[in-house]
């Protein structure tokens, strides 16, 4: 008789309603304060994706504040207010010169604040999340992300772009790759080769059936970035990610989410997201027959909000 692998299940367990009243509270109290209230805002959205998500019937935390947000807030658009004033006091010029060293500014500011950005907001939001009382942490190194960064950085714009598949791979490979949860850790191993053909397929497949290609694209990238995805644990054991997600279902996922949100005048974004949320959630599956109860408690809080913000502003999802 053939045993069964254990699986242990995701799951978002949000209301629509819930969230719209999370979403239009955020919503207001940011317009009255002149959008001084957004890094609040940030942090009651963040604990109710957080507490509502699940693993094995335990709700994550988040553990930030909005103090922490603020101060990083404020920092965050006085450097990004900088790089694009100087920008476009270069592009005011109308001289020839003066374009190219301001596109110079902004691609090198922007390249040299990437590993801080990343480096920055996976210390701070996995020193802040935890499950089962047990924290996340991040033990990437800074420098080794300049490296990275700036050597794939720069081949992206020698190859105008193509390079681009490799960049995107080895940043998940090493910042997912120490990421931890307690004494056990995360792992990623993803190729920069099959990244970018799997990419080139779904470019001129979904160019070639007028768009109806693009939600099987869709799910080829999140079977990517799921299933090259582990959980180690120090008893030598792991769990695998694996993904369930199939093209038909993105297309009646989004599909249904676009005409919520369109007849409902907007107001149905909060039931799209947690259609989404639930999706995407419900398509993960962890296989393996690691013991979570031996893990023990190894990570420390970083408090530093700063990195969070730049990250947030320059529109850097925290999943790379």
């Amino acid at each position: 008789m053939e045993l069964l692998t254990p699986q242990r299940r995701l799951a978002f367990k949000g209301q629509g309603g819930d969230l719209f009243a999370v979403l239009i509270v955020n919503w207001l109290l940011t317009m009255v304060t002149l959008g001084l209230y957004y890094p609040w805002a940030k942090v009651r959205r963040l604990k109710y994706y957080y507490e509502h998500t699940e693993l094995d019937g335990h709700p994550f935390h988040f553990h930030g504040t909005g103090r922490e947000m603020f101060i990083g807030f404020i920092k965050a658009v006085g450097l990004l207010a900088l790089l694009y004033g100087a920008f476009f006091g270069l592009a005011m010029l109308q001289e020839a010169w003066a374009s190219v060293l301001g596109f110079l500014v902004l691609f090198g500011g922007l390249l040299l604040l990437l590993p801080l950005i990343i480096h920055g907001t996976y210390r701070y939001r996995m020193s802040r999340s935890s499950w089962r009382g047990i924290h996340f942490g991040y033990r990437g190194d800074r420098n080794e992300l300049y490296r990275i960064c700036l050597r794939d950085g720069l081949l992206t714009l020698v190859t105008l772009g193509i390079y681009g598949s490799w960049f995107t791979i080895n940043l998940r490979n090493y910042v997912m790759s120490h990421v931890r949860w307690g004494s056990s850790q995360f792992a990623y191993k993803g190729d920069g080769l099959d990244f970018f053909l799997m990419n080139l397929k779904g470019y001129f497949l979904t160019l070639f059936t007028l768009g109806i290609y693009g939600f099987w694209w869709q799910k080829d990238m999140f079977h990517y970035y799921v299933d090259h995805l582990s959980w180690n644990f120090t008893d030598g054991k792991r769990l695998q990610f694996k993904g369930t997600a199939t093209g038909g279902g993105f297309f009646g996922l989004m599909i249904t989410n676009v005409l919520l949100v369109i007849f409902t005048l907007g107001i149905g974004y909060a039931w799209a997201e947690v259609r989404t949320m639930r999706y995407i959630l419900a398509n993960i599956t962890l296989v393996g027959d690691a013991d979570l109860n031996n893990v023990a408690q190894t990570e420390q809080e970083h408090k530093g909000a700063l990195a969070e913000e730049l990250g947030d502003l320059m529109d850097i999802g925290i999943f790379l």
